[in-house]
């Protein structure tokens, strides 16, 4: 089985940062993409940000040039660094891995258990 433990969710005033971690642990072979999504109330989850094990990186059009997602493939983690906050990036953040298990031919996906951001004064 494979493990996600996210951390570094909080209440944040606009204009303020934070910095998401998730770690990946278990029987992995690879991890192909990492990445995060988000779900405000009454919305659906939708992508944030992914990157992937070559360093391809792929941002949501609201939060080009104020969020960065980043890897350390050694360690399994996939970071957001959050700046420049805003009351509407206000959600749970859910972190996401795509990659292969030891001992199976096939992809997994993997959700983290996710991790409460709040934007607000």
């Amino acid at each position: 089985q494979v493990q996600l433990v996210e951390s570094g969710g909080g209440l944040v005033q606009p204009g303020g940062s934070l910095r998401l971690s998730c770690a990946a642990s278990g029987s992995l072979l690879k991890i192909n993409v990492m990445g995060w999504y988000r779900q405000a109330p009454g919305n659906q989850r939708e992508l944030v940000a992914t990157i992937t094990s070559g360093g391809n990186i792929n941002y949501a059009d609201f939060v080009k040039g104020r969020f960065a997602i980043s890897r350390e493939n050694v360690k399994n983690t996939v970071y957001l660094q959050m700046n420049s906050l805003k009351p509407e990036d206000t959600a749970v953040y859910y972190c996401h891995v795509r990659g292969v298990r030891r001992g199976s031919p096939f992809e997994f996906d993997a959700w983290g258990q996710g991790t409460q951001v709040s934007v607000s004064s």
